[in-house]
């Protein structure tokens, strides 16, 4: 025995060295990667605020729960608006305008029983449906994010951020919570019992159209303008380009279903009749017209049902003040 190990143990021996060998480069070549990595910061931690900054500093409005924290739907939404057109382009060369004919699934709309409510509200939410799909081709086609409105088809009377329903108009669209509120009853006794579905679904497009501005980045600016306007004649004007805007839009999707649908000459002579009947009386106030002339609520709903683009709709770039009175 002169203590030199023997073959096997010095065979054994190598193999423990080299395994501890490895075992110190492996960790020698993480530390590096920490360290690398600590360096230039792509992992670091967020520092205190960092949640949220992006919305604080676009100075979006505040539609965080009721602890104060921002939803995850705040931040979607708040991100949104920040790639919407903005400004007086928003209104006069939208994107929109350039998405050329809409072009939706086709629409079967069950015929509604108007004097029951549950039948209305299944029609309701089936015209719906057809212009969710409508819109959001639009939208994609142009760029612009799209989310379909909310909808409140009541029986009973509720709250919305905007007024109290049931409302003298039977119907209203809400900005504040991006929502269309309709009375599935009370329309029905405002149209005087109409059977002719088109003009609830006219209705409906109607508010929906206004939805469509607020999405496409036209209502802020319009609301903003308008509300500078020290003149009420000049606000009223501001406000008949909106409403003869969401007639023609309205239109444009009802063409847009005509055939599967389906509507006849009948139901255009029902949609133009109600849209003169919702018109501006001739002989009410000036300080009252906020929706135009009969004619030119004819003119436009008209104009969105033979073109059905966005872009015939287009009551901010038109030139004829004639066709806003």
């Amino acid at each position: 025995m002169n203590g030199v190990p023997g073959p096997a143990e010095q065979q054994a021996n190598r193999r423990v060295l080299g395994t501890v060998a490895a075992l110190l480069a492996l960790l020698l070549a993480l530390a590096a990667l920490s360290w690398s990595t600590a360096e230039d910061g792509s992992v670091a931690a967020p520092g205190p605020g960092a949640e949220g900054t992006d919305a604080d500093a676009a100075g979006a409005p505040d539609r965080s729960g009721g602890d104060g924290s921002a939803t995850a739907d705040s931040v979607s939404r708040n991100a949104d608006q920040r790639q919407r057109p903005s400004g007086h382009a928003a209104l006069v060369a939208n994107p929109l305008y350039d998405t050329g004919r809409l072009s939706p699934l086709p629409c079967p709309v069950p015929e509604p029983e108007v004097d029951a409510p549950e039948s209305m509200e299944t029609f309701l939410h089936r015209v719906a449906d057809c212009l969710d799909d409508a819109w959001s081709t639009q939208f994609a086609r142009a760029g612009i994010p799209f989310e379909p409105p909310s909808r409140v088809f009541w029986e009973e009377p509720g709250v919305s951020p905007c007024r109290a329903y049931p409302s003298a108009a039977g119907a209203f669209y809400c900005r504040a919570s991006r929502s269309i509120y309709i009375g599935t009853a009370d329309v029905v006794e405002k149209w005087n019992g109409a059977t002719e579905s088109v003009v609830y679904a006219s209705l409906l497009a109607h508010e929906y159209a206004h939805h469509v501005q607020g999405e496409s980045g036209l209502l802020e600016y319009y609301h903003e303008r308008r509300r500078q306007e020290e003149d009420p004649l000049e606000r009223n004007s501001w406000t008949r380009r909106s409403e003869l805007q969401a007639n023609c839009l309205a239109g444009a999707f009802l063409g847009s279903i005509r055939v599967s649908y389906p509507l006849d000459d009948d139901d255009l002579r029902a949609l133009l009749d109600d849209a003169a009947a919702t018109a501006d009386r001739a002989d009410g106030d000036a300080e009252e017209r906020t929706h135009g002339s009969a004619d030119n609520g004819v003119w436009w709903t008209r104009r969105g049902w033979e073109e059905q683009t966005a872009g015939a709709c287009n009551t901010w770039g038109t030139a004829d003040e004639s066709l806003l009175q």
